[in-house]
């Protein structure tokens, strides 16, 4: 096994560096949620798009969620199956149940694309902490790497208070901030010595 495909990049933050090609992540913090050997799936944690959970709910027949939750915004998950939902939420323990299509993230989050957790939502019930967004970002075997390698995307260990307590003006720099990188400092040049 080479070193390059031992890299496990679960749980980890994907940021955007200035200057990348891909319109669909530029400015973009991306919570992987999966890395393996066939490819990564993350969501993008910080582009709201003009869709609100309660909206949403109504477009899926369901009551909106109780208190707050029916105004914070669903965000752009990212370019691929854009039409459907992702539950990005806090692990939930043995009583809290579990959902019909759930993904836990080593060491990190869960994702859930399942109805069931919307609908246990809608009833005040599900993670008290959630992103949910439409679409999800996806790359093939190796892809990931290369870009990296390409110097596109810096990585760091991923923060849940960035997904859920920073404004989300504030996630892309403090998400640089876990690397002590103050965004004003990024150039598109390579450095020379």
């Amino acid at each position: 096994m080479s070193q390059e495909s031992s890299i496990a990049l679960a749980n980890q933050f994907l940021i955007a560096m200035p200057g990348m090609a891909d319109e669909a992540f530029v400015g973009s913090v991306v919570y992987l949620c999966e890395h393996n050997e066939k490819g990564a799936l993350g969501l993008v944690i910080n582009k709201p798009i003009s869709l609100t959970l309660g909206h949403l709910f109504e477009k899926v027949e369901l009551s909106p969620p109780q208190d707050d939750l029916a105004d914070t915004p669903v965000f752009y998950g990212g370019p691929v199956q854009t039409e459907r939902g992702f539950v990005l939420h806090e692990p939930l323990d043995a009583k809290g149940g579990h959902y019909n299509a759930t993904l836990s993230v080593p060491g990190g989050l869960e994702m859930t694309t399942s109805r069931d957790v919307l609908e246990a939502l809608s009833n005040g019930a599900g993670p008290k902490r959630i992103l949910v967004t439409l679409g999800y970002s996806g790359w093939a075997a190796g892809q990931l790497e290369e870009e990296i390698g390409r110097n596109g995307w810096l990585t760091v260990a991923a923060s849940p208070e960035i997904i859920f307590d920073t404004p989300v003006e504030l996630r892309y720099e403090r998400a640089l901030g876990l690397l002590g990188v103050d965004p004003r400092m990024l150039s598109l040049e390579a450095g020379h010595a």
